[in-house]
């Protein structure tokens, strides 16, 4: 049998069972109302309510505000038609994890359930793949043919043994000179990069409704005591012995990665962007609708 035949079958079965334990879930806990998670950009008219701190003054309606002494805003219908595109960082250090649950796992069931959701409502969804590089663009398109292709292309994605280590920069940088019109975009990555993407991503996010995914594993933040094992840093290959019996060895490691998760917070508040921490050991269905709420709170 050819090896696209497989992939492709290996693209369906997971599309069915996102669809069973995933998509069919999320129906009922948001009610298929998805417009917490996406917004569509038209600007028909549809009513008035009085003004809530936080709401865009642009929308006030002065003529309105006058009458009612006191300030009214202008709500509108936004447009159903969506495109979205799903910048994806695969670099070395997303196949971290557990024997079964690898981030870059996680990264393909959140990706084929969102692709899934749109496509289902009419939207036309693309990707970008990043490795080392920016690697190849999947065009947007809609129907279920679109999420079976993007799925097909990710598990064929090569997994690269050895890279540089990832600059996230030229895949937001890729996003912000390629995508002219306005669109939702999800930038999926573990943020494992050099710094300095924190400014594309915020230039991004001043021309597209940007929404980041950011993929965790638990051993990343806590080291189990398991005695003399053998650490090797994904993208580089570097190895390292240590004892994890030590206990200000482990206290050293959870405090650098507080460290690092304290400055990746600040990072996403500079870049003004919505993020959703993703753990390879989170229930997915609870993940998106927690990021729903959080979502609809903010809008």
């Amino acid at each position: 049998m050819e090896r696209g035949t497989l992939e492709r079958g290996a693209a369906e079965r997971i599309l069915q069972r996102l669809d069973w334990q995933v998509v069919r879930r999320l129906d009922g806990l948001l009610q298929g109302d998805y417009r917490s998670l996406f917004y569509g950009y038209g600007v028909d008219f549809a009513d008035l309510r009085e003004y809530q701190p936080e709401d865009d003054v642009r929308y006030i309606d002065w003529n309105v505000t006058a009458r009612m002494d006191a300030p009214y805003v202008r709500k509108y219908v936004e447009d159903r038609e969506i495109t979205a595109w799903f910048l994806l960082d695969l670099s070395p250090s997303v196949d971290f994890g557990a024997a079964k649950t690898l981030k870059r796992t996680v990264l393909i069931d959140f990706v084929t359930t969102l692709t899934r959701l749109l496509t289902r409502h009419g939207n036309r969804v693309g990707a970008v793949f990043y490795d080392s590089k920016v690697e190849r663009t999947v065009p947007a398109g809609g129907g279920q043919l679109q999420v079976l292709r993007l799925v097909n292309d990710l598990l064929k994605q090569p997994k690269l043994a050895r890279a540089p280590f990832t600059n996230l920069t030229p895949l937001l940088e890729h996003g912000l000179h390629t995508l002219r019109r306005r669109s939702l975009v999800f930038v999926v990555s573990d943020f494992i990069s050099e710094p300095g993407w924190e400014r594309p991503l915020s230039m991004l996010k001043q021309r597209h409704d940007v929404l980041t995914i950011r993929l965790w594993d638990p051993r990343e933040m806590e080291l189990p005591d398991v005695g003399l094992v053998i650490m090797e840093d994904a993208e580089t290959g570097e190895q390292l012995y240590v004892d994890t019996h030590d206990k200000k060895f482990r206290q050293r490691y959870q405090a650098a990665a507080q460290e690092r998760e304290a400055g990746l917070s600040q990072s996403f508040k500079r870049a003004g962007v919505d993020a959703l921490a993703l753990s390879t050991e989170e229930d997915l269905v609870r993940a998106i609708v927690r990021f729903a709420t959080l979502r609809q709170r903010k809008k």
